[in-house]
């Protein structure tokens, strides 16, 4: 679909992620990361964390980026189309969205972002260094979190939290192996809080918080 001739991207102030456009499949060996964000009216949270992943396209990371839709009525599916993300619309709770869109991928590494998440700049060389290393699929990792313009107080908030192994939260994203997830049973479809699930099972002693930071401007923030 895309943007019609004479038609303008809506979103001033955020760059359109032109790079996630291109048609053609991204494969290779460099190409390790498929992105999966699940949204429901989301068209204006979705952009600023698209915008983000346009690094991890054009450096060869990111094979591709999945949008599993829950049923929105806003132009999230006109942003995830210009955008160059494959757009699944699903039914039923967030577990099995979540379960149904990683199937979906291919790719051995899996990284699940909320809408609203955006990874700071040096996100793509700390995540394809976590992933090549040693036993590293038997690990999960998360960003470290924080939100635009936080005080200088609730950034040491944030640090100190990460020290004392605070237990991570859905809004940090989640960087899995295919093998981790699928030995965990992926998203559980029954329990009202899926993400906070999964990052449970894992247990806190298999998950690294990455140094990289994931604003967050979504709800609950």
């Amino acid at each position: 679909m895309g943007l019609e001739p004479g038609q303008n991207w809506p979103y001033w102030g955020i760059a359109m992620p032109e790079a996630l456009q291109r048609p053609e499949k991204r494969r290779g060996p460099g190409r390790m990361l498929s992105v999966i964000i699940a949204t429901l009216n989301s068209e204006r949270a979705l952009v600023p964390t698209l915008s983000a992943l346009v690094s991890g396209a054009t450096s060869g990371l990111v094979t591709d980026v999945v949008v599993a839709d829950g049923g929105s009525h806003d132009e999230t599916a006109m942003v995830a189309d210009i955008a160059g993300c494959r757009f699944l619309a699903l039914t039923g709770p967030l577990g099995r969205r979540l379960k149904a869109a990683t199937a979906a991928t291919r790719a051995p590494w899996i990284l699940h972002l909320r809408p609203g998440a955006v990874l700071d700049t040096p996100w793509v060389g700390e995540a394809r260094h976590f992933i090549e290393q040693p036993l590293s699929r038997e690990r999960a990792a998360v960003f470290r979190r924080s939100v635009p313009l936080q005080s200088a107080l609730r950034e040491m908030m944030g640090l100190l939290a990460a020290a004392l192994h605070a237990r991570p939260r859905p809004e940090q994203g989640l960087l899995i192996s295919r093998q981790l997830y699928d030995s965990l049973g992926g998203h559980s479809e029954t329990t009202a809080e899926p993400e906070t699930d999964l990052l449970r099972r894992i247990t806190r002693r298999r998950i690294v918080t990455l140094s990289t930071a994931a604003f967050y401007a979504g709800p609950n923030t």
